[in-house]
């Protein structure tokens, strides 16, 4: 079974990647659900001075991700986002947004992740829905 997976391995798991260069960093782990900030600044906005659709998506796709690894054994499977999609219905002016990841299909070979992304004041800013193909891990033959 692979190391149990906590938001401390989570957030060290991302050094040197677009998910610690955009700041985001996993706050809560459990079954069927994670969550995470990103704040809202020069890596994360778009010329117009307001927070970047695609920086929202990578947040997104970064917690749906997470929830899959946290619920498959690691060392028998992989997870690849095969579809993202979101609908960015709002705005803030605050300096950080919070993303919460929900399951809403577990199967054998696929998850389905609904994100709420949020600002502190509960202000809904994004919803999007991540599909996760779980792929199993070749054994390398032994020579």
């Amino acid at each position: 079974m692979s190391q149990l997976l906590t938001v401390e391995v989570l957030n060290s798991m991302c050094k040197n990647t677009m998910i610690e260069h955009l700041g985001i960093k996993y706050t809560e782990l459990s079954a069927g659900r994670v969550t995470a900030t990103m704040p809202i600044d020069e890596r994360t906005i778009q010329p117009m001075k307001r927070l970047h659709g695609g920086a929202i998506m990578t947040l997104a796709e970064s917690v749906g991700s997470a929830g899959s690894l946290a619920i498959v054994d690691r060392t028998c499977f992989s997870v690849l986002g095969v579809e993202i999609s979101g609908s960015h219905i709002g705005t803030t002016s605050e300096k950080m947004v919070i993303a919460e990841a929900n399951i809403v299909h577990q199967g054998a070979s696929s998850h389905v992740w609904e994100i709420h992304v949020k600002d502190k004041n509960d202000t809904l800013i994004s919803v999007c829905r991540l599909t996760n193909r779980i792929i199993p891990i070749k054994p390398k033959e032994q020579e």
